[in-house]
């Protein structure tokens, strides 16, 4: 933008140009805008610029050089939970206090209260993403997973970071069958579908439309299906893509369990795909975990309001005596050796969907 629209250009010159994501838009405007308007964000969402070192939780001036991007325009970072000002005259909410900042995925880990180390949290929508609490250390992952900052309760706490395996297709693998194949009428009917195929015709599709993200980084791969026979019927390909969710979830989840030394107990879910309980019960079999997932399905926000509401001066939270919410646990049906042979098969499919895109380089890097 700064070297493509001049009207930015313009403004920079001016020292009239303010840079943030949608959290510190949204504050810059609620607190006065123009007329002194608060300009910062907080170390969650500052964590997504590749602008933040996550070490000092502040701007890393060798980053901003190397992508060309003055410090001056950046706001100012702050923890995930403090008193930041208050709502201007503007609205009828003029005066109450602003004192939760989160991104949206670590808000999701927050609302599922995944406090300790070890402790990990499945958000199913389009894509699927999977964050995984490392405590006060910074685990430099060597399996494809990024790490993050989880959250920082209060300006005067240590921040919790985490690792985070992001899988680009999950619902939309589901949609794709119904709008492009027509084999289901409603994503909601593809768990009945799916039961209504046998065990013994596995297949296999791998959903990699245009790549395949954590912890491969293969943006060579492209969607296979595996293990067509003439007795294939549409039931297995439904539930070929419901099984292609979770094992990319275990995929991200292996990667986590070589990176850290605390191995994860139970899977705690949520988002739209978890509504699914066939799909939850596919996972809970495939990880060979527990998959608990809460009845109240908006986590997300459970978790801004957790930040908002523990912050110091407000404090109608207080972390150590939030009773969680009450859940649905799905435990594991099948044996430890029909997992691992459904996943071996599963890796065969993976390796045969690299290496069909023309690309420059095979293997990105997170």
């Amino acid at each position: 933008m700064m070297d493509n629209v001049e009207e930015i250009r313009k403004a920079m010159e001016e020292g009239r140009c303010l840079f943030g994501n949608v959290d510190t838009w949204l504050v810059w405007n609620l607190t006065g805008g123009v007329k002194g308007g608060l300009h910062i964000t907080d170390v969650t969402n500052a964590s997504r610029t590749m602008l933040m070192n996550i070490d000092t939780l502040k701007w890393d001036p060798q980053l901003c050089k190397v992508f060309d991007i003055p410090m001056d325009i950046l706001p100012e970072i702050r923890s995930s939970s403090e008193i930041y000002g208050y709502i201007t005259d503007v609205t009828k909410l003029a005066g109450i206090p602003i004192s939760g900042i989160l991104g949206d995925q670590q808000a999701a880990l927050v609302g599922q209260m995944c406090f300790n180390i070890g402790q990990a949290k499945s958000t199913y929508g389009t894509g699927c993403f999977i964050l995984y609490n490392t405590g006060h250390t910074i685990v430099r992952s060597s399996h494809g997973l990024l790490t993050t900052v989880g959250y920082q309760l209060g300006p005067d706490k240590h921040p919790t970071y985490a690792l985070e395996g992001s899988v680009a297709i999950a619902g939309i693998s589901v949609t794709w069958l119904r709008d492009n194949l027509q084999l289901i009428k409603e994503v909601s009917e593809s768990g009945d579908i799916a039961q209504t195929v046998d065990e013994e015709g596995e297949v296999y599709f791998v959903p990699a439309f245009s790549g395949l993200y954590a912890p491969y980084w293969r943006k060579d791969a492209r969607s296979v299906i595996c293990g067509l026979t003439e007795e294939t019927k549409p039931g297995h390909l439904v539930k070929a893509a419901l099984e292609g969710v979770c094992y990319q979830v275990r995929d991200v989840l292996e990667a986590m369990s070589l990176d850290c030394d605390f191995p994860l107990t139970k899977l705690l879910v949520d988002g739209g795909m978890t509504a699914n309980d066939y799909l939850m019960q596919m996972q809970a079999d495939y990880c060979g975990i527990p998959v608990v997932r809460p009845t109240m399905a908006e986590t997300t926000c459970l978790g801004a309001a957790i930040a908002a509401g523990s912050a110091k001066g407000v404090e109608v939270w207080h972390i150590e005596s939030i009773e969680p919410v009450p859940s649905d646990i799905f435990i594991p049906r099948i044996t430890e050796n029909v997992r691992d042979v459904k996943y071996s098969r599963w890796k065969m499919a993976i390796k045969r969907s690299f290496d069909w895109a023309d690309t420059d380089s095979s293997k990105v890097n997170p």
